[in-house]
């Protein structure tokens, strides 16, 4: 019993996925933006995706290769190629580097970190690791393809959700969109595009609430006994 006290006060673990034709060096830079009041808040765990990127980032000149790419998709954003793949990468990063606690997710990171729960709900990814408990949404969107839709967001996801949607981001109707998906999620608007923003003092208040309430959350589940419980713009 006198090591529990100590035990509660774990960082929670979050699993962050990279933006599109990117790489986890470079979502650590732009994490790294937030303040240390925040980041000290938070165990976090960079992973790259596991495809080469096959053309050209957007971010080039401005970050250094290598880049890469979680799954690839048409145009119409309705059919993905290496899907499944994409799956099995994630799922074998959790068991290998975790146990997570929850995702942030960028971008296209943050499309796949907004749908995992669901499918992981239903049984269809994620069946080898715990339940994800919390997420981090930044520039998101729901996917299009049906085969995704039917099991990602079969039910609204009821864990805790913070979502970040940037006045000037192209993806902005879409992060709206995706909050429908959410029992009840937590906003932070910010004027810049689609990027990891920098957190203005109602940001900080905002984030440092839900990461607050995370991790009273966390500390209640870890007080169970074992078997009760089932990581300028874009650019800067």
């Amino acid at each position: 019993m006198g090591s529990l006290p100590q035990q509660n006060q774990r960082k929670p673990r979050f699993l962050c996925l990279h933006g599109f034709r990117t790489s986890a060096k470079i979502m650590k830079t732009q994490i790294g933006k937030w303040p240390e009041s925040v980041l000290d808040k938070l165990d976090l765990v960079f992973v790259d995706a596991p495809f080469p990127a096959l053309g050209k980032s957007d971010v080039e000149g401005i970050f250094d290769p290598p880049y890469y790419e979680w799954f690839q998709s048409n145009k119409e954003w309705t059919e993905h190629t290496n899907f499944e793949e994409c799956l099995a990468c994630i799922e074998d990063y959790m068991l290998k580097l975790g146990p997570f606690d929850g995702l942030v997710g960028f971008s296209q990171g943050a499309i796949l970190s907004a749908a995992l729960p669901g499918l992981q709900e239903k049984g269809v990814a994620l069946t080898k690791v715990p339940k994800i408990k919390c997420l981090i949404i930044i520039g998101g969107a729901k996917f299009r393809c049906p085969a995704i839709v039917e099991n990602a967001y079969a039910s609204k996801i009821d864990l805790p959700s913070l979502h970040f949607l940037g006045e000037t981001d192209f993806l902005k109707p879409m992060g709206i969109k995706l909050l429908e998906s959410f029992v009840d999620p937590v906003v932070i608007h910010h004027p810049k595009g689609h990027t990891v923003p920098r957190l203005d003092e109602k940001a900080l208040e905002i984030m440092n609430n839900f990461l607050d309430d995370i991790q009273e959350s966390l500390m209640s589940d870890d007080e169970l006994p074992t078997g009760e419980e089932e990581t300028e713009e874009a650019m800067v």
